[in-house]
């Protein structure tokens, strides 16, 4: 059947016409063409352009308001372009990083910068199923302006979804997704144009759906510069307080906000974050996104993966460590199964809470100091919780140490600080810095001093020291005066402040411990004598100290031409003679060279003394032989940066000048005066060994 149908109203005439055709200029309740009756209770009438899929003729754009405080990221906006310039086919590519990295505020600038070249550029906020439907409905309202009122959302959707499908040149970024399922049918659909998305999932949830953009913090100077740019003010303290929030751009713009709106400075907020981190990691600025706070936004996180419990046990435990080079084996604990700490540990990289590599895992100093804060809406019992994780900490980082001694007893000694020691003595020296001083115990005073002892010994005498301070103060804490756990520490302190020059507070920590020993002991008391020995060998090893530095200020001040100075005498050795010149029973220094060593410090200290007196003997060459000889040894058995380990690099360097080479006594200086700055610190031995490389007069040194 072939007919025409048409109908003139007062407001306006349509015409239908082909098979069974129906036309209507305003409702019907009755329709009729020939083979059925069709009746319609209710009627929409849709606009011609409804049934268009055709491109859109008018710019369409929505993004966010992000792109102002943008700095930086020249390398990842480099990369989405290169993505995203490769014509044909569907491009999606999902920058994944931490809550509050930066991750829509990349996106929003980089879609900014496209909005001549794509139409359109829309934004959804995907963080869920409900938000996604929502975001398209929105879309295509923009999309068909004439459709709104008119199709109910679910229509309104698959609209624009047929529209994508139809249409290429468009950019949508799909902002905060929680779940690739999600997008994943959106993502079929749509086989032209550009999807950027972004989100916490790491790049192994997006294999199979688009490329990858991993994100990392800002490098200092940008976190820097953000923070100028949202404070604008006098930025005193801006570095530290970057650092200390770990570049992370939302906590950089979130103090920077709280500052300029509090009229303090960056350092001030650096007091305010030590006594109260809960509160300022809650706080955003007045009238902002309540839900974009660094505890807002972890918390949620941590939500997702409340199905994991074992995921946030680990997460509280790390907490109290260094935030970076955590070895995994440290999670091999009692009471735990290999599958449940690896399931744990997926999902937290998943999340992007931490990250695992070679081995050890990493995570952000912020999140850790999110995990072990409870907050004020935290139930009462979170604090014990988060005081239990601590205990859990300092019991791995025990076993750790016991593990460290187990394989230092197989191979006969301790020997120099191993890999394995120093990434132990590293975290220990973190869970220090962290923990509340009223929660130390014996055990902790023990594990710092034994960190202490490992990081001295080895020449990183500054930490060391703050170390066995904070020992000394737990077991002060912990055991009180007059424990056998407070005089050891007070042995260790002695022995570190001898070492750094400070020989009067030495000898009176000393003196504490053999008065203590005299008093609940007994004046003849093993450990009464060891003592007294100990603060004997303490002043003796000043002394040595004082006189190796007499001794090479005077080499490096001799006269040209052969004619020397005495050297001064050895402090404690009135009569002069070189303590060197004596050589150990059975043993022929001059074959130094070639000669196996057993690694004491006391024949280090021998074999330079004998360096001395063939250079004074004016064989200067042997003297650059045997010094050089000292130094190899010295490395070999104590480290490159320990105290022994310096003397000898600074003598090398006083030899090769008197033998004419001053290029490479230059070289060698400079070394020995980066690393005694680095790992003594601002002390006595510091200014001495750089006057000794430096090629000072004895007036320029002291």
């Amino acid at each position: 059947m072939n007919e025409e149908a048409g109908e003139t109203t007062g407001e306006r005439s349509v015409a239908a016409s082909g098979e069974r055709a129906v036309a209507a200029g305003r409702d019907i309740g009755q329709v009729a063409t020939g083979d059925f009756v069709t009746q319609a209770e209710r009627a929409t009438v849709l606009p011609a352009e409804a049934l268009a899929l055709g491109p859109v003729t008018e710019a369409v754009r929505y993004l966010p308001e992000r792109t102002a405080q943008f700095v930086g990221r020249e390398r990842e906006l480099l990369l989405l372009d290169e993505a995203f310039d490769n014509p044909g086919g569907v491009v999606v590519h999902a920058v994944h990083g931490l809550g509050g990295v930066g991750k829509s505020t990349l996106a929003a600038h980089w879609a900014a910068g496209r909005t001549a070249v794509l139409n359109p550029v829309w934004w959804i906020t995907a963080g869920s199923r409900a938000h996604l439907e929502a975001g398209l409905a929105d879309f295509g309202r923009a999309l068909h302006p004439s459709l709104v009122g008119i199709l109910p959302d679910e229509a309104l959707r698959e609209r624009t979804i047929q529209w994508l499908a139809s249409n290429d040149g468009w950019l949508l970024v799909l902002d905060n997704v929680s779940d690739p399922a999600d997008i994943k049918s959106l993502l079929g659909r749509a086989p032209h144009g550009r999807f950027l998305i972004t989100t916490r999932l790491g790049a192994t949830s997006w294999r199979g759906l688009g490329r990858t953009l991993d994100l990392d913090v800002l490098q200092l100077t940008e976190a820097v510069e953000l923070f100028t740019r949202v404070y604008g003010g006098p930025a005193e303290g801006v570095e530290e307080l970057c650092g200390e929030l770990g570049c992370l751009p939302l906590a950089i713009d979130q103090a920077a906000a709280y500052c300029r709106e509090a009229g303090i400075t960056p350092r001030a907020y650096l007091d305010l974050l030590a006594r109260y981190p809960a509160e300022l990691y809650a706080a955003g600025p007045e009238g902002g996104d309540a839900e974009r706070t660094i505890a807002r936004i972890w918390r949620v996180t941590l939500n997702r993966i409340k199905d994991t419990p074992r995921a946030e046990q680990i997460l509280r435990i790390i907490a109290w460590c260094a935030p970076d080079g955590i070895p995994r084996r440290y999670l091999d604990v009692p009471g735990s199964t290999p599958l449940e700490i690896t399931e744990a540990l997926r999902r937290l990289a998943a999340h992007s809470l931490i990250t695992l590599r070679d081995g050890t895992i990493a995570v952000h100093r912020l999140v850790q100091a999110v995990a072990r804060t409870p907050v004020p809406t935290d139930p009462p019992r979170m604090a014990d919780l988060i005081a239990l994780y601590r205990r859990l900490a300092v019991l791995v980082l025990v076993m750790e140490e016991e593990r460290l001694d187990q394989r230092a007893e197989g191979n006969g000694h301790r020997g120099y600080l191993s890999a394995e020691d120093q990434v132990w003595a590293t975290h220990v020296e973190a869970l220090a810095a962290c923990s509340p001083r009223e929660q130390d115990t014996e055990e902790t005073a023990e594990l710092f001093r034994g960190a202490g002892m490992q990081l001295g010994l080895h020449g990183f005498t500054g930490r060391a020291m703050a170390l066995c301070e904070r020992a000394l103060d737990a077991a002060l804490h912990a055991c009180g005066p007059d424990d056998e756990v407070t005089r050891d520490t007070r042995t260790v302190l002695a022995t570190f402040c001898a070492i750094q020059g400070d020989f009067d507070r030495a000898q009176a920590l000393l003196a504490q411990v053999v008065a203590d020993c005299e008093r609940l002991l007994g004046p003849d008391h093993e450990e009464t004598v060891d003592a007294r020995e100990e603060l004997a060998r303490v002043l003796e090893n000043a002394d040595r100290i004082k006189g190796l530095l007499a001794r090479l200020n005077a080499q490096k001040t001799e006269p040209a031409g052969g004619e020397r100075r005495p050297a001064p005498p050895a402090a404690g050795n009135p009569d002069g003679a070189s303590t060197g010149a004596s050589r150990p029973a059975g043993r022929d220094l001059d074959g130094a060279e070639s000669e196996p060593w057993s690694g004491d410090p006391e024949d280090l200290y021998q074999l330079m003394d004998l360096v001395s007196t063939v250079s004074g003997n004016g064989e200067t060459e042997r003297a650059v032989t045997l010094i050089g000889v000292a130094v190899a040894r010295a490395r070999r058995a104590f480290g490159d940066t320990s105290v022994h380990t310096l003397f000898a690099r600074a003598g090398q360097v006083l030899y090769l000048r008197k033998a004419g080479q001053h290029e490479r006594a230059d070289e060698l200086a400079s070394g020995v005066r980066d690393d005694a700055s680095r790992f003594l610190g601002d002390t006595w031995l510091t200014g001495m060994l750089s006057a000794i490389v430096s090629g000072l007069t004895d007036d320029d040194a002291s």
